[in-house]
């Protein structure tokens, strides 16, 4: 009863903080000036939310741990005590950059592979974003990718807290790029990623680019890269799903005949 009660109050806290740092941003620096705070689908990302925070991520962190105990016997003491030797700022580097390379094509893949697309499109399925949408994932898709973009600091032997600093880090991060907000880097956009990126990575196209995550050096290195001055006419994917947030979690996880028998058996 207590563990549940500091979870809402913590989840109410982060409402509360991230509306007021990203609500302010959107209304002074909007991507989409005619779009409300309280649009379309709001609600529905409200409970992605909050079933984030009440429900899956104490199974991401639980998962990373049980994945970084796995690695854990395949890799040697000399392996991790010679990355150790070298200064902290290289270690950093190396994590960033093996990050954002696994990361990008881990990404890449979501979008070629139907098996990976069918978690992945929950994210895409938002047809408008901003700072709430950045929540809609698929628990099993938030897995996959919080993996992959730790599983350099797994192998290299950081500790679970620093790899807790990191997740934090890049979700602030992953919401701020999905936020309703457009503002002009410059030469830096080359180097650092910004939302009119990735809400072109968003457009209803499947294949639209920027897989980058929190660079778009990848994109740029392979070819992927766009940045349109202007933002895109629509967000979303192309294909049917479910509008409901117990829709979207089940769909992905059933196979097509099962999930096709259940829709024929409620419409009856």
């Amino acid at each position: 009863m207590q563990e549940a009660l500091q979870l809402m109050i913590a989840a109410g806290a982060s409402f509360i903080f991230l509306s007021l740092v990203f609500i302010p941003m959107e209304k002074v620096f909007p991507a989409k000036k005619e779009q409300k705070i309280m649009r379309k689908n709001w609600a529905l990302d409200l409970c992605y939310f909050l079933g984030q925070y009440l429900l899956w991520n104490g199974l991401v962190l639980i998962a990373l741990d049980y994945f970084g105990t796995w690695l854990d016997g395949y890799i040697t003491v000399g392996f991790r005590q010679s990355i150790k030797s070298q200064p902290l700022w290289l270690q950093a580097i190396e994590v960033i950059l093996l990050s954002d390379f696994l990361i990008y094509w881990g990404h890449r893949i979501q979008h070629k592979v139907e098996f990976l697309w069918r978690f992945h499109k929950v994210h895409h399925s938002a047809e408008h974003l901003d700072w709430l949408a950045a929540h809609r994932e698929h628990p099993l898709d938030t897995i996959y990718t919080v993996g992959l973009i730790n599983l350099p600091a797994l192998l290299m032997g950081f500790h679970l807290e620093a790899l807790a600093i990191l997740v934090a880090f890049r979700g602030i991060w992953a919401i701020y790029i999905h936020s309703n907000v457009r503002l002009s880097l410059g030469p830096l956009k080359y180097l650092i990623g910004a939302p009119e990126l990735h809400h072109w990575h968003h457009d209803i196209e499947r294949d639209a680019g920027n897989y980058a995550n929190i660079s778009p050096l990848m994109d740029v290195i392979f070819g992927t890269y766009t940045c349109p001055s202007k933002e895109p006419e629509r967000f979303g994917i192309k294909e049917d799903f479910p509008k409901n947030y117990v829709g979207q979690m089940v769909k992905p996880i059933l196979p097509k005949q099962i999930w096709e028998k259940l829709i024929r058996k409620k419409s009856k």
